[in-house]
């Protein structure tokens, strides 16, 4: 997977909205990308991977209750392939990812707590190999309502002669945030 990805495919939303014909697959494909970013940006992260290992540089701060520095990092899928370096070069041992049952979950490394100071350069291989599930049957409940929205230009579907207007939501949908509550990150890396 790459960095940044769509997190669906035309052929699955279509088979989600139960759409046969070709005739908005352009659109459909366009509202997968931007679905993908909004997930990215309520997420706080995105779900793809970086096809080689990159460096990247976290400033940490110092936590006095656990007297380490903590980087927060972007995700890291394995410790193993992480390499820790000072701005002189100097390689840092000693560090600890959290959270430490990250792996257990399935979900990636979003720490590294270390009794070194300064700027820290950092290579990995960030990302998520593949993007859990629950992305994208997020993105289909917002897929679905952007399809709506194409037949509300003004935020109301419905008639309101017949009782049955309806505005949409001028912010994410509920069932969407709470699909993606669970990978939603709270502070964000410093990349």
């Amino acid at each position: 997977m790459s960095w940044a990805p769509d997190y669906t495919t035309v052929a699955r939303v279509k088979s989600y909205l139960r759409i046969d014909d070709t005739v908005d697959d352009v659109f459909l494909g366009a509202w997968i990308s931007a679905a993908s970013r909004n997930i990215d940006e309520h997420c706080l992260r995105q779900f793809g991977q970086v096809d080689a290992p990159e460096e990247r540089e976290y400033r940490g701060e110092y936590d006095r209750e656990c007297r380490r520095w903590v980087y927060h990092i972007d995700d890291l899928p394995d410790r193993d392939a992480l390499d820790v370096v000072t701005a002189d070069g100097t390689v840092v041992t000693g560090w600890t990812l959290e959270p430490g049952n990250a792996v257990q979950r399935g979900k990636p490394y979003e720490r590294l707590l270390s009794t070194t100071c300064g700027p820290l350069t950092m290579t990995a291989p960030w990302g998520w190999a593949t993007a859990p599930p629950s992305i994208e049957v997020g993105l289909w409940l917002f897929g679905a309502r952007l399809a709506a929205r194409r037949d509300s230009p003004f935020g109301i579907a419905g008639s309101p002669s017949e009782g049955s207007e309806l505005r949409l939501l001028a912010k994410l949908d509920p069932d969407m945030i709470t699909v993606l509550k669970p990978f939603r990150r709270f502070r964000g890396a410093a990349a």
